[in-house]
């Protein structure tokens, strides 16, 4: 799918989240400045989570609570920046609590095997060498699901 602009993908962000509950993972891979973080962003404003969604680079993973309604409050969002991480073992080791979590990770390809049985890929891939005086420039968005939990919403999404 094509994404036209960062409101765009905010918007599929919080798309995204009406689907989301404890125990889903969601890893996002693309190169820097792709629209991860923007995204993450949308999850975030849609699930109504405290405080504002950032990049967390420096400190590799930051919980948002999600805000009280009434007597409930949902899973917390964890925002994951696995770009330093050499490993599923140094994942393992930030102690994340994915089965009570709504977990999304980014730069986590290939760290998050054996975490759970269903996730969801999305792929983000931005233009290289298009219209330089383009302010915004879309991306392409590839999902991939896996695990049953996915293949249905992935195939809709596709549609």
């Amino acid at each position: 799918m094509i994404v036209e602009s960062p409101e765009a993908m905010a918007e599929f962000g919080a798309a995204l989240a009406r689907e989301l509950r404890a125990g889903d993972l969601v890893l996002l891979n693309g190169e820097l400045g792709a629209g991860k973080t923007t995204l993450t962003r949308g999850i975030g404003e849609a699930l109504g989570v405290r405080g504002a969604v950032t990049s967390p680079t420096f400190v590799l993973a930051r919980t948002h609570p999600r805000a009280s309604t009434g007597s409930t409050t949902g899973a917390p969002l964890v925002h994951v920046d696995a770009y330093r991480l050499g490993s599923a073992m140094e994942l393992d080791d930030l102690d994340i609590d994915y089965a009570g979590s709504i977990v999304v990770v980014e730069w986590g390809k290939g760290l998050t095997d054996g975490i759970t049985e269903d996730w969801l890929e999305i792929d983000i891939d931005r233009p290289h060498g298009g219209d330089p005086d383009a302010e915004v420039e879309p991306r392409t968005v590839t999902l991939t699901a896996h695990g049953a939990r996915w293949k249905e919403w992935v195939d809709a999404a596709r549609d």
